[in-house]
């Protein structure tokens, strides 16, 4: 897995729209955002096209806007207004080969992981994290932590005790996101080269129970989960209980009986926690039944520092 270089003060970071569309005000309130991080914002040329009272403009020029950002050099990180729908339409128009020519950090989440599971599937880690329209309000911890990822500083993340954990200890390439999007394109042209192990993060929000359960069931058949050494369980918010179990977790957990693997519950990732996640990094899993935690093991620009969820205070670490 080829690893984007880090930024510095000054480097253009892009604002493009790959799926729905946001007001002006908000990628100019996310420019302002990044201006304080000490970099360059440049917005899209077409974000502000509406197609069809949804897209931020047709396919074809959605996808414009993000091929000028993956192959500007001068760009540095490219980073999503917002998911809802629409990134499956570009993953016909950007060659694949593209992430890995220019490579840099793309960052999002939701409908977004379609793309950011291409680029893992290229060679190339990415951030699951939030995307402008939450850096506009400065959503935190999730903000400030990836302007620490993309200069370099490295989270390791001390996550609570799940009554629904599996104990044990993984290592793998992260990959995963939204259960909807993720679902679609498992085990596609689009994966991981075969041979490498996996550890999967899902999130899910605005489904139903049986709905989840049949993607789960569906990544069950796929040849990625062939591969799966550990799995990480984020929010499920907005879940309408058509089944009767008392949590999605529960749920979960009942189907995953047959593998012997450590599963962390709780993992405070998805559209109203996005706490950014490298995906395509090389990780260790390690749940036990006090905490779990998820460390990546590449270098960082500076020391590691741990993230308690519980109590996000900031300790530095020993280097990886």
């Amino acid at each position: 897995m080829i690893q984007p270089p880090y930024l510095k003060a000054g480097d253009k970071v892009a604002l493009v729209s790959p799926a729905y569309w946001v007001p002006q005000e908000a990628l100019q309130m996310a420019a302002e955002v990044i201006k304080s991080w000490g970099l360059q914002p440049v917005i899209g040329p077409n974000t502000n096209n509406l197609n069809v009272n949804a897209y931020a403009g047709t396919a074809d020029e959605r996808a414009a806007d993000l091929l000028w950002a993956l192959e500007d050099d001068s760009i540095k990180a490219v980073i999503c207004s917002r998911g809802g729908y629409g990134s499956i339409h570009l993953l016909g128009r950007i060659p694949q080969e593209t992430f890995l020519q220019h490579p840099k950090w793309l960052i999002g989440h939701g409908d977004i992981a379609m793309l950011l599971y291409a680029a893992t599937g290229a060679g190339l880690m990415s951030i699951h994290g939030p995307m402008a329209f939450q850096i506009a309000s400065c959503q935190e911890p999730a903000s400030s932590l990836t302007r620490n990822i993309l200069f370099g500083n490295l989270p390791q993340f001390i996550v609570p005790g799940n009554p629904y954990n599996r104990c044990g200890h993984a290592e793998g390439i992260l990959i995963g996101g939204n259960l909807s999007s993720y679902a679609v394109v498992a085990g596609t042209r689009f994966q991981l080269p075969p041979k490498q192990d996996i550890i999967l993060f899902i999130e899910e929000v605005e489904e139903s129970l049986h709905n989840i359960d049949r993607l789960f069931y569906m990544l069950t058949l796929q040849h990625d989960f062939e591969r799966v050494r550990g799995i990480i369980l984020g929010t499920f918010s907005s879940i309408r209980y058509d089944l009767q179990y008392g949590s999605v977790e529960q749920m979960l957990i009942a189907h995953l009986h047959q593998y012997e693997i450590p599963v962390c519950c709780g993992f405070p990732v998805g559209s109203n926690s996005c706490i950014p996640l490298i995906e395509g990094a090389p990780c260790s899993l390690d749940v036990t039944t006090e905490n779990a935690m998820l460390g990546f093991n590449i270098k960082g620009s500076v020391q590691p520092y741990n993230v308690d969820i519980a109590n996000p205070k900031l300790i530095k670490e020993k280097e990886l």
